[in-house]
């Protein structure tokens, strides 16, 4: 018989990470563990507050019922867990690690032997414009080839300042750069914006305005200079019709899926299918999850075989994050199997 029980847990950022929404100094998240004959399964369950659909205050009630109700196992809770994604998400990696010989390797192939990584891009957090352009000079050490630029939290002007100052010393050929608004923009000025910013060869841009515009967006995706990326969009979009809809109205340069917000690995796999039906592309990020739930999608997604770089290089901006053998070496997410796990909480 499987027993269940789960455990919250507080990351604490390293440096104080800004974003259109604010600045980001810790991230909830929670571990749920699974427990049969002896065999031990660990998920993450990563609520992101103030983006998470099931941001609620039943969270917790919800991961007691889920412990209460294992019995109905994976595809029964699944089902009963729709509102809740990162729920989801926990529990599909729950049950995957229980199976597994290994608890934290769920999809084996040549990325969890060490032979493979995957590309990513390198994570430039909104601030001053010198600390901005401080973290990029340190990706370029760093060996990206691709790096991603929060941007509408500062001055526009400066912002538009700073790619200039990139695009002098880099081009486009050297270095790609991807920018994400966050919604920052207003629907009657984005259009305007995004040209000026296609000035700078840039790669895309996720979500220039705010999710739930679809018209607006659609509009935008239709006449717009510089690619564009749905992300927040996809967010609470549970069924086939919705996620349809969304597709269809917009249809998009590109679609971003974060597992943990739009339910797991099957609610990533509904999405990349519809997208691959109507030839839009796709690639895969973190959402400030744990190195247990950064591990998950990262075995995931290297199964999926997409040669874009991933978003997953948030595994180091955790003060207290869980010891795993994840590295980024060379602008890629590396896997060490001779380095150990330290997932030392007694759930």
């Amino acid at each position: 018989m499987i027993t269940a029980n789960y455990q919250k847990h507080i990351l604490h950022f390293k440096t104080p990470s800004g974003t259109s929404r604010g600045v980001l100094k810790t991230k909830e998240t929670w571990f749920l563990k699974l427990e049969e004959n002896y065999k031990i399964g660990i998920g993450e369950c990563a609520v992101f507050r103030g983006l998470s659909i099931d941001d609620t205050p039943e969270y917790e009630q919800k991961l007691k019922w889920v412990c209460k109700n294992i019995s109905l196992g994976l595809k029964e809770l699944l089902l009963n867990l729709e509102a809740y994604p990162s729920i989801q998400f926990g529990v599909e990696q729950a049950f995957l690690s229980l199976k597994s010989d290994n608890k934290f390797e769920l999809f084996p192939s040549k990325f969890t032997e060490g032979k493979r990584n995957i590309p990513i891009n390198g994570l430039v957090w909104m601030g001053t414009k010198e600390y901005m352009k401080s973290q990029i000079e340190q990706k370029l050490k760093e060996g990206f080839q691709c790096i991603k630029l929060k941007i509408g939290a500062i001055n526009f002007e400066e912002e538009l300042a700073l790619l200039n100052l990139i695009r002098k010393e880099y081009s486009a050929s050297v270095i790609e750069i991807r920018v994400d608004a966050n919604g920052a923009f207003k629907p009657d000025e984005a259009l305007e914006k995004l040209k000026r910013l296609s000035d700078f060869e840039l790669h895309s841009i996720e979500q220039p305005i705010k999710q739930g515009q679809l018209l607006e967006m659609a509009k935008l995706c239709e006449k717009t200079p510089l690619p564009i990326a749905l992300d927040e969009e996809l967010i609470g979009a549970h069924t086939t019709k919705n996620k349809a809809q969304i597709i269809e109205t917009i249809h998009p340069q590109y679609i971003i899926l974060k597992p943990s917000l739009v339910g797991g690995f099957s609610g990533s796999i509904s999405w990349i299918d519809l997208a691959e039906k109507h030839q839009i592309s796709w690639w895969i990020t973190s959402a400030l999850e744990s190195n247990v739930g950064l591990n998950a999608i990262a075995q995931f997604t290297y199964t999926l075989g997409n040669k874009l770089p991933q978003g997953l290089g948030t595994g180091g901006l955790f003060t207290n994050n869980i010891a795993a053998p994840l590295e980024v070496v060379k602008g890629g997410l590396h896997y060490n199997p001779s380095k150990l796990w330290d997932f030392n909480f007694n759930i």
